[in-house]
C-alpha cells in the first residue's frame, strides 16, 4: 500500500491522500484523533477538519501516519443495502439506450441487474456517486448542462449514476426518476447512505 500525502488546507484542516482513503476514515471515525471535528472523504482523498485549538496539521499528521501503518488490519464498517424505486421514463433514456446498442427495457434491465457502490458524496448534500457502472453502460454527460433537473432524478454520466436529491443544474443523462429522499434535516439522519453502501435500482410501473 503506497504511502499517504498530506495538505495543509487553510490552518483548520488537513488534506490526506490515498487510494486506502475508505479504510483509512473509518479508522479515524472509530479512533478520533485529538482535535479531530470532522473528516470528509472524497474519491481517493479525506480531509479532516480539526479544532486548531487543540491540535494542528503536523501533529495530525503523525497521528494519522501512525493509524496508517495498521489498516491492513482494520474491518471495513458493514455496508447497508439500499433499494431504489425508480420509474424509468426520463427525457435521456432513448438516447442512452440507443448509445449501448439495447432497446430501452434492455437497458432498464441491465441497470436493475447492477449493484452500484457508494464512492464518495458531495456535489450538493444528499447527492452520492455510484460507481459500478461496466463500460458499455457509461454514458458521456450533455454537452450543455440543463439549467435545472428535478429532484429525484436519476441520472448516468461518465462511470457515475447518482439520484438528484434537490432541483439543480447538472449534466448527467437522465434516465429516470425516484421518491427516494436522498437528504432530509427532519430525519435523524439526513442522508441515508455512505460510502461504502450497496445501491440496486428496481423498475417501477410509470
Amino acid at each position: 500500500m503506497s504511502a499517504p500525502t498530506f495538505e495543509p488546507l487553510g490552518d483548520a484542516a488537513l488534506v490526506v491522500r490515498t487510494p486506502a482513503a475508505r479504510a483509512l476514515l473509518a479508522r479515524l471515525w472509530r479512533q478520533p484523533p485529538p482535535g479531530l471535528l470532522d473528516a470528509a472523504p472524497a474519491l481517493g482523498q479525506v480531509t479532516l477538519l480539526f479544532d486548531p485549538l487543540h491540535t494542528d496539521a503536523a501533529r495530525l499528521e503523525q497521528v494519522v501516519r501512525s493509524a496508517y501503518s495498521t489498516l491492513t488490519a482494520e474491518a471495513a464498517p458493514p455496508a447497508r443495502e439500499l433499494t431504489l424505486p425508480v420509474t424509468f421514463s426520463g427525457p435521456d433514456l432513448p438516447w442512452c439506450a440507443a448509445h449501448a446498442g439495447l432497446s430501452e427495457a434492455a437497458l432498464v434491465e441491465a441497470l436493475c441487474a447492477l449493484t452500484f457502490e457508494v464512492a464518495f458524496l458531495g456535489f450538493t448534500p444528499g447527492f452520492a456517486f455510484l460507481t459500478g457502472l461496466p463500460p458499455a453502460l457509461q454514458m458521456p454527460r450533455l454537452a450543455a448542462p440543463r439549467e435545472q433537473v428535478p429532484a429525484g432524478s436519476v441520472a448516468l454520466g461518465g462511470p457515475w449514476a447518482g439520484v438528484y436529491p434537490r432541483a439543480t443544474p447538472g449534466g448527467w443523462r437522465l434516465v429516470g426518476h425516484t421518491a427516494f429522499q436522498a437528504f432530509d434535516l427532519s430525519r435523524p439522519e439526513p442522508v441515508p447512505w455512505r460510502a461504502g453502501d450497496r445501491v440496486r435500482l428496481e423498475a417501477q410501473r410509470g
